[in-house]
């Protein structure tokens, strides 16, 4: 069997209205994050695919030995705010120190900064907001494959049909079998037990 390991991790931002004083209330931006492993099965993918991607005077990275592993795709609708509240960070067990604040804001990619107006403040503050959400979520794996639909035609045979002889190379190829195998990769039913031990599995909602 063949499972892959796909590693997601997830930037929220998240608008709250904050109440300083009597008025209208102040807004201010935040990021969350959130990180998901999930194991998926994705079968063995044999066959090696080449395009029409030459480059003169360029080196063509197809040349590496390539095979057609599937691709991770995840589907997201827009998260729902369950809850936020505010806590003190004293009454907790959370890092609060100016250099570890620093290390989490520099795992923060470019693209996601800059979805922001303002930097990031990583200061050593004594109260931070805490906000539950819910997702939903499809994660599967793609992969391109084959699709086999027989076809008939009506031709009427207009040559003579020579036998095959020792000299003849064709009468060797004409009796190996085409490799299905090879470009239709198993699915999970092919494998001994797996119908049995995913029927057995505990089913998981994000």
């Amino acid at each position: 069997m063949a499972f892959f390991t796909v590693n997601i991790k997830f930037f929220f931002r998240i608008t709250l209205d904050v109440f300083t004083h009597v008025g209208r209330p102040t807004q201010v931006e935040g990021i969350a994050t959130f990180d998901k492993m999930v194991i998926l099965f994705g079968s063995d993918g044999k066959a090696k695919i080449f395009q029409s991607q030459f480059k003169e005077d360029a080196f063509d990275r197809q040349l590496w030995q390539k095979t057609n592993l599937p691709k991770a795709k995840v589907e997201v609708v827009d998260p729902i705010c369950l809850a936020a509240k505010l806590v003190n960070i004293t009454d907790r067990l959370f890092p609060t120190d100016t250099n570890t604040a620093e290390v989490e804001l520099a795992g923060i990619p470019e693209s996601v900064r800059g979805c922001f107006d303002d930097e990031f403040v990583a200061g050593v503050e004594r109260q931070r907001v805490f906000v539950s959400l819910g997702l939903f979520t499809i994660i599967k794996l793609e992969r391109n494959v084959q699709l086999l639909i027989p076809a008939f035609d009506f031709c009427i045979p207009e040559k003579e049909c020579i036998a095959a002889t020792e000299d003849n190379p064709c009468e060797l190829f004409e009796r190996i079998n085409f490799p299905v195998d090879e470009f239709f990769p198993l699915q999970r039913n092919d494998f001994p037990g797996a119908q049995e031990a995913f029927n057995n599995a505990r089913p998981c909602r994000d």
